[in-house]
């Protein structure tokens, strides 16, 4: 018996050797077979662990406890017929095991009394693919033909394979939030916008209506601090619905919020698209419900604050689920700001139409509607500039009100644009020139994006402008002297289409010293010193010529272009050089002039002759020239073609100062302002652009134009600004049609513009001027240069009288004859001979237009004139002494050598007008020799 135990336990022994070389071979061959990851001791270590599985592990450690030494004995006891060896041992069963010891076996026994064997689990399938490092290895082999192998496959199928480890997020994907953050972040932010949202609807309260008790008035001064106005009386009728037009409310409606009685107060996808336009630069956007609006106009103020609008937010839910609709759109129809000064519909459809709101029709309705988007603008009496625009937003109303059913198909066809009315209705203490210098004060800031329109509304602003009280003084009687007086609307019918417009302008400082808007802002709604839908006519025929000198230009035939250059002036000859379509502009009255310098195609206002040197300078850079001079670069029809030259641009009254201006001081051009300081509550609360002054063009071709200007006034067609008593040089105008007529001019000292314009009062369409005054036309050389002498002479009484002082172009003395003789039209030598005109106005080639009572200089005869045009002593058809030309232009009166008193060098007759100058044969050469007269000798230095 005992000899049968140390044979069992030398049999354990030597399986258990026999197992441990094994496993040191299962190891070494996975180590080979993972080559350099066989460094990774302990992952290796769970690998023989999962290969053995949770059974063999525990096989393991009931080797090392007592129970395994009862296992042994059992061993070594006879088994029972039919059951497995040693079922219940996990070392017969074959399992390996690294850390078994040969030495369990003789570990003290407890006892020796049998245990009855441990019946096997059933032993489960297990997939060997699961596990492929396990399914290669040779102890694992070598255990699923051990005895126990069912016993340890079991463990490990019950354990399952291993879950991988997710990979670690590397580079950029670490910056990302995962899901579960994303999800996160979203749950809390809607939670906590739900708290704000309810917290902010209980803490904000329905104030009190107190938008008539902050409003405030702003208040206009003049220079010396003298009041000019003040706006802060408010024109309002406050009516019930019942007393508002029905298609004037549906106006209204399709033009704000045109699902008002279906929606909410607010509308979230409206005010997100505001926002997202706004962002992206297409200008500011509300985004408001008619209910929103109502509450800014009612409850709040008007500045732009994240405070105001969240206020407002709340507020109009509340009020939407306290106040009825219809009661919401009454108070929006009575607080709503239509311009004009008028708050409501009751007091807009007095200012624009003369009416009650109970009368307005749909065409009516829609176009207040269109108003309040942009009263400013969209008032097309005020900015007939912007028509387009504002008719474009009325055809946006009607056709949003034929959508929503408000007015049939068949109606809407039918409806013509309502002009509406010239008056505003209602003083409000703006009558006379207050509302217009108001008008251009506001629009000045909102330009020049120094204050909104509604911080404007806000009021509580102290304004100080640049204007001189004198100066505002002065033109207003200038006016009324020159043309008002003079007009009679009930015998003439022609009269009743007068308009007037001036601006005067400082020229080294650009302040707008004088503004000249209407005859009374009540009467007539327009201001004619800013509205841009005039052409400004041969007015701009000077900067063509400071283009040329500019670029040194040449003519066709490659001569320099000078004063003394002399083109073909022959009537309708077709510009050379251009690409574009035939052009051939007639010159006024029909004249052809022949060969013409351009010192006296200035005079005369030749527009053959400017049209030609449009094109040789290049009308680009004719027109880059005029924006830099000051017209804004988006004046109406500043077209680069050679009209360019006669003035279709439609240049407002002020802007044309400007550009002026700029010319009176020597090319530096100083951005004209209306604005010295703004403050509120005595603090400067608001900043104005920097004043700076710039060289835009140079000083020669500023002066040499200002040389050939200053013959205009002395020799061509503005000899009437000779009775201002000031060294002057101008330029006169005639829009086309007759419509308007310019003078341009300026001293060293002043830059005025007076435009007389024809508009009638109840279609505000432009008139021609014919039979206005009882004359059968107003020209430049007319009423415009009477209003600016005058003006001028008053304006500067006082002051010391300033010459020029010019530096002129090289060799602008020089006279350069074209290449070829003038085109067909030119009057032949039989013509001259006997004084005929051959059935059109004429003019000797080769001679000053017009004589020039014999070009008489400081007592002598035959030399050149004031403007240094040579003369051959003003002989045609065999007359001498200044007898009117062929074509019975007027002479000037030539004075000599500083005699005054308007002598004549013989029988003149009125004659014909040249571009709105008519002389009386000597009548304006009062001043004539007063002050030293211009030659081309030499430059003139400062």
């Amino acid at each position: 018996m005992a000899t049968r135990e140390a044979g069992a336990a030398r049999e354990a022994r030597a399986a258990q050797e026999t197992e441990a070389a094994r496993e040191t071979e299962a190891v070494r061959e996975t180590e080979a077979a993972r080559g350099p990851e066989a460094a990774r001791g302990p992952e290796v270590t769970r690998e023989l662990r999962a290969v053995r599985g949770p059974g063999a592990t525990r096989a393991s450690r009931a080797a090392h406890t007592p129970g395994a030494a009862r296992g042994s004995q059992a061993a070594r006891t006879p088994a029972a017929p039919g059951a497995p060896a040693a079922a219940g041992a996990p070392e017969a069963a074959g399992v390996p095991e690294a850390r078994r010891t040969t030495g369990a076996a003789h570990r003290p026994k407890a006892a020796h009394i049998p245990e009855p064997a441990r019946v096997p689990e059933p032993a489960r399938v297990s997939d060997p693919a699961r596990t492929p490092e396990a399914a290669g290895s040779p102890a694992a082999a070598h255990a699923s033909e051990a005895p126990g192998a069912p016993q340890a496959a079991s463990a490990a199928d019950a354990a399952g394979p291993k879950r991988p480890k997710r990979p670690k997020r590397t580079g950029w994907r670490r910056l990302l939030p995962t899901w579960r953050m994303v999800l996160g972040t979203f749950v809390l932010a809607a939670l906590l916008l739900v708290g704000l949202f309810f917290l902010g609807y209980s803490l904000v309260k329905i104030p009190s209506a107190n938008a008539l008790a902050t409003k405030q008035s702003n208040v206009y001064l003049y220079a010396d601090g003298t009041e000019i106005a003040r706006d802060g009386t408010v024109n309002r009728e406050t009516v019930d619905l019942s007393q508002i037009s029905e298609a004037a409310q549906h106006a209204v409606l399709a033009a704000e919020d045109r699902d008002f009685y279906t929606e909410s107060a607010i509308d979230p996808k409206a005010m997100l698209r505001a926002g997202w336009n706004t962002a992206l630069g297409k200008g500011k956007q509300s985004g408001s419900t008619i209910t929103q609006q109502y509450v800014k106009n009612y409850y709040l103020a008007q500045e732009q604050t994240v405070t105001r609008k969240v206020k407002e937010f709340f507020i109009a839910i509340k009020l939407d689920r306290e106040t009825s609709k219809d009661d919401i759109l009454e108070g929006y129809l009575n607080t709503s700001y239509f311009g004009r000064n008028a708050y409501g519909m009751q007091a807009a459809a007095k200012a624009y139409y003369g009416v009650d709101a109970a009368k307005l029709t749909a065409a009516q309705g829609a176009y207040l509607a269109a108003l309040v988007n942009a009263p400013s603008e969209y008032d097309v009496i005020a900015h007939p500039e912007n028509r387009k625009a504002a008719e474009a937003r009325w055809n946006y109303v009607l056709d949003g009100m034929v959508t929503k059913g408000w007015l049939s198909e068949a109606d809407r066809t039918g409806l013509a644009f309502p002009s509406p009315k010239e008056t505003s209705g209602a003083d409000n203490g703006m009558s006379g020139q207050r509302g217009y210098l108001v008008t251009a004060i506001k629009d000045y800031l909102r330009t020049n994006k120094i204050a909104t329109t509604d911080e404007l509304e806000a009021g509580g602003y102290r304004i100080t402008t640049t204007l001189d009280k004198k100066k505002q003084n002065a033109f207003v009687k200038a006016v009324d002297d020159q043309l008002m007086d003079k007009l009679d609307p009930k015998n003439r019918k022609a009269d009743t289409y007068v308009r007037a417009g001036g601006a005067a302008v400082e020229p080294k400082t650009g302040n707008v010293l004088a503004l000249y808007g209407g005859i009374d802002y009540v009467k007539q709604y327009t201001n004619n010193a800013t509205r841009r839908d005039f052409q400004v006519g041969s007015t701009f025929k000077p900067f063509v010529l400071t283009a040329a000198v500019e670029n040194d230009s040449e003519t066709q035939d490659r001569r320099r272009i000078t004063p003394n250059t002399v083109y073909d002036g022959t009537n309708k000859r077709p510009v050379q050089g251009w690409s574009g379509e035939t052009y051939a502009p007639e010159n006024e009255d029909y004249v052809n002039y022949g060969n013409i310098d351009v010192r006296t195609a200035t005079d005369k206002s030749v527009n053959s002759v400017y049209a030609q040197m449009a094109v040789d300078v290049g009308p680009e850079k004719v027109k880059q020239t005029a924006v830099e001079l000051g017209l804004p670069s988006d004046t109406p029809d500043l077209n680069p073609y050679p009209s360019i030259a006669l003035g279709t641009a439609t240049a407002s009254v002020l802007d044309m100062a400007e550009a002026y201006a700029t010319l009176a001081n020597h090319g530096r051009h100083g951005t004209y302002t209306l604005i010295d300081k703004i403050t509120r509550n005595g603090v400067d609360v608001l900043d104005l652009p920097e004043r700076k002054t710039s060289q835009v063009i140079s000083r020669e071709a500023a002066d040499t134009t200002t040389s050939v200007l200053r013959s205009v006034v002395q020799n061509g067609t503005a000899t009437a600004a000779l009775a201002a008593g000031r060294p002057a040089a101008g330029k006169t105008g005639t829009a086309e049609k007759d419509t308007a007529a310019w003078f341009a001019g300026y001293t060293p000292d002043l830059a005025t513009v007076v435009a007389v314009m024809g508009q009638d009062p109840v279609t505000a369409a432009h008139k021609p001027l014919y039979g206005a005054m009882g004359l059968p036309r107003i020209n430049g050389g007319g009423a415009p240069t009477q209003i600016w002498a005058q003006f001028t002479r008053n304006a500067l009484k006082g002051t010391p009288v300033k010459d020029f002082t010019l530096r002129l172009q090289q060799g602008s003395e020089e006279t350069a004859y074209p290449s070829s003789e003038p085109s067909a039209g030119e009057p032949s030598a039989s013509d001259e001979a006997d004084g005929s005109t051959g059935g059109q106005n004429t003019q000797t080639p080769g001679t000053s237009p017009g004589g020039t009572d014999g070009g008489t200089t400081d007592g002598t005869t035959g030399g050149t004139t004031t403007g240094g045009t040579p003369t051959t002593g003003g002989t045609t058809g065999g007359s001498t002494g200044g007898n009117t030309s062929t074509g019975g232009t007027p002479t000037t009166g030539g004075t000599t050598g500083g005699t005054t008193g308007g002598s004549t060098g013989g029988d003149t007759s009125t004659g014909t007008t040249t571009d709105g100058s008519t002389s009386d044969g000597g009548g304006t050469g009062t001043l004539g020799g007063t002050f030293p007269q211009l030659t081309n000798r030499r430059p003139i230095e400062e």
